[in-house]
């Protein structure tokens, strides 16, 4: 079965996101927990963290469907002392948040050596930072995103997440999100029956499919390559319409979360159901 959804607002408090996921016809969600901009949120009530329990309950969404995503300040692999000090700092209280509120994945960026790390030794460097970590929280697995490769950013490269997930240590909590736009923007062709196929079976082959957990549905703005994240409505960028078909109807990603992310989210609930309705029986 397919959990689609979208990154939902969390405005008046994180227990109005599953209720508005449920407005709009998803079956899984994504959130913010905290600031997405801010090197520190408000801490979360226990009173609000109840009622997000019981509103994910009401409204039928799993933990394993729900994929929280971090603040944009956090660099794992940062060059600078104090901004790593301070994106390992953020990062354990994201991954806090998530234990208080029944969460069981916590999606992110992997880092940037900003020009002034070698790749590995950034690479080694995230794979530190999430050690550290895990080693002070339990029960919520770190979801490694691909990137487009934009810049200095790192994780655009099957390769790349495979080093940092060898380095991992506890391997029992990693797992991968693959954003289809950023994939296809880092030179990954899904556009094709043949790049398609290659894509999934190079992922499995260098990552390993155990580690998926999730997926970004979003069509591209810019062409195979372009190392660009440009999000764009679905069937509307240089993917396509038969690329989503095509995802829809692929077992290999039932039951885990696949958040929209595209750019208008006015009409989430009609992508979210024209994805449901391309699904052949």
């Amino acid at each position: 079965m397919k959990y689609i959804g979208a990154h939902v607002s969390v405005k008046g408090g994180v227990s109005n996101a599953p209720l508005e996921a449920t407005r709009i016809g998803a079956k899984a969600f994504a959130l913010f927990t905290g600031s997405s901009n801010r090197w520190a949120s408000k801490p979360i009530s226990e009173e609000e963290a109840v009622k997000f329990k019981a509103a994910c309950e009401a409204g039928g969404f799993s933990p394993r469907h729900i994929l929280p995503h971090d603040n944009f300040l956090i660099n794992l692999g940062s060059p600078d002392p104090q901004k790593l000090a301070m994106s390992r700092k953020s990062f354990l209280e994201e991954m806090q948040r998530c234990e208080q509120l029944g969460l069981t994945m916590l999606n992110f960026h992997p880092g940037s050596h900003l020009n002034q790390l070698d790749v590995d030794d950034c690479l080694d460097l995230i794979a530190e930072s999430i050690n550290i970590t895990l080693d002070q929280t339990a029960g919520v697995t770190a979801v490694i995103e691909s990137t487009a490769g934009q810049g200095s950013n790192l994780g655009f490269e099957f390769e790349q997440i495979a080093r940092i997930i060898d380095k991992i240590e506890d391997k029992s909590r990693a797992g991968v999100c693959v954003d289809t736009c950023h994939t296809y923007s880092a030179g990954y062709d899904l556009r094709s029956e043949e790049g398609y196929q290659k894509t999934w079976s190079d992922f499995d082959r260098i990552i390993g499919g155990k580690y998926l957990r999730a997926l970004h549905l979003n069509d591209d703005k810019r062409e195979l390559g372009s190392r660009i994240d440009r999000h764009e409505e679905i069937g509307k960028g240089t993917l396509g319409e038969d690329f989503f078909i095509r995802l829809v109807n692929d077992p290999r990603f039932d039951n885990m979360p696949l958040i929209l992310e595209t750019p208008n989210e006015l009409i989430w609930n009609e992508e979210i159901a024209w994805l449901y309705s391309q699904i052949k029986e």
